[in-house]
């Protein structure tokens, strides 16, 4: 099983903004953080530090990084983008949230 699966219009975003921002060479970060009114909740971000504690993957030309305590949480998720009437910008769909928030900003496990 993957650690997480970009889709290609999710990849396809994600490459598009990193050469907007000029930052072409850098990797998406997906974190896992505390917050959020069901305890957990995700965090995006571009960045060039490679810790040795995360798992690095690439799909579709996007490089990932995942660090430990978050690959626990994600294992088996999908990024996904969507940029339709109802429904615009990035989902994470986890099969491992039990619980998640109305506004869809956090999740428990």
């Amino acid at each position: 099983m993957e650690l997480i699966t970009l889709t290609k219009p999710a990849a396809a975003k994600l490459r598009q903004q990193l050469e907007r921002r000029g930052r072409a060479g850098e990797a998406l970060r997906i974190k896992v953080t505390s917050g959020g009114c069901s305890g957990l909740r995700y965090e995006l971000l571009f960045e060039s530090q490679v810790s040795d504690l995360d798992k690095e993957l690439v799909q579709h030309g996007v490089r990932v990084l995942i660090d430990a305590k978050s690959a626990v949480h994600l294992a088996g998720s999908t990024l996904e983008y969507a940029d339709g009437l109802n429904e615009s910008g990035f989902k994470i769909v986890n099969p491992n949230a039990k619980t998640t928030c109305g506004c869809g900003e956090s999740f428990g496990t």
